[in-house]
């Protein structure tokens, strides 16, 4: 008999940020384009050295928030505090920032694009051109570093400014849909470049309408859709919004133990599938036992963030994400 409990749920407290030292906390806010309104009452708190994802489709207010937290623009009602200051442009120097839209002066070598983003954060230039060689080189990209932006290709500049964003050391970085353009390989490197920068206490928010990235990396989400944010919390909170499913596989077709299982259990190949009932797996598995079912295996799996997605912002904004994903493969 084989039975993987695989990750079992963990009781989670969507407010559950009481005494934590907040990098971002924004609250109410909206911003209206045309009488069109874009962002409609969001609220967000972002803990210090968190990874946070703002996840949903596109069109569905992500960079107009970021810009907002940024104080690129201003909510038309809400407030927003970022490190502390309730003008995020006075913390500017302390953000870097990688937006959607990326731009690198072509003629630039890339050392030198690096340490230009550097200056326009307060550091030297010359200072800054240093740092830029010595992160190229240790992101693997030292032989571009004489290289003009004009010569690289895409993905490569992309990386560039990349590095610009971080050159500063930034206690908050926020990146605006920054897998996009990417390939696998440099996909996995800006990962793990993410997950090193919150080991180190840097804090990190980036928007996404991909949920594997989500899923892997963040401590806690905003699910957004339609400008609104019906969920903003820890992932496993998100998660544990739906019940674990069971796939079990008995030795008997037929028996008493066939009354244990759920109204919705239903019988596919050799596997019986159910949600995991609310007495638990215990009395599940001590009545099939007396029942004589014979368990060749039973397997519970925690519901995934994209199922999370679909029941907390409906079908709709799930296929608009997923072909949002499809535009940008």
């Amino acid at each position: 008999m084989k039975i993987e409990l695989g990750e079992w749920p963990v009781s989670g407290n969507a407010e559950g940020l009481a005494g934590t030292e907040l990098a971002i906390e924004a609250r109410g806010l909206v911003k209206r384009f045309d009488g069109f309104t874009a962002v409609d009452g969001v609220d967000i708190s972002v803990p210090k050295g968190s990874i946070y994802g703002i996840l949903g489709p596109n069109g569905a207010g992500k960079t107009t928030t970021l810009r907002m937290l940024l104080g690129i623009i201003d909510p038309d009602e809400g407030y927003r505090r970022v490190l502390g200051h309730e003008r995020p442009t006075e913390v500017a120097r302390r953000i870097g920032y990688l937006p959607e839209e990326r731009g690198l002066y072509p003629a630039m070598k890339a050392y030198e694009a690096i340490g230009f983003l550097a200056a326009l954060r307060g550091v030297p230039l010359k200072e800054g051109r240093r740092r830029g060689r010595e992160l190229l080189e240790e992101h693997g990209l030292g032989y571009a570093a004489d290289r003009q932006i004009r010569q690289m290709s895409k993905g490569m500049a992309q990386q560039v400014q990349l590095l610009g964003t971080l050159v500063h050391q930034p206690d908050l970085v926020v990146f605006d849909e920054p897998f996009s353009g990417l390939d696998a390989l440099n996909q996995g490197k800006l990962e793990r470049m993410i997950r090193a920068l919150a080991e180190r206490g840097t804090t990190v928010i980036f928007s996404t309408h991909v949920i594997a990235h989500a899923e892997r990396l963040c401590d806690q989400v905003a699910i957004i859709a339609g400008g609104k944010v019906p969920f903003a919390g820890p992932v496993d909170v998100a998660r544990d919004r739906l019940r674990p499913q069971v796939r079990l596989e008995t030795r008997a077709q037929d028996g008493p133990w066939r009354a244990v299982l759920p109204a919705d259990a239903r019988h596919e190949g050799a596997f019986w599938y159910f949600t995991l009932p609310e007495i638990g797996v215990e009395p599940l598995l001590r009545a099939l036992i007396e029942g004589d079912a014979g368990i060749l295996s039973l397997s519970i799996e925690r519901a995934g963030l994209h199922d999370a997605f679909v029941a907390i912002a409906g079908e709709a904004a799930a296929r608009a994400l997923e072909e949002s994903a499809g535009e940008t493969r």
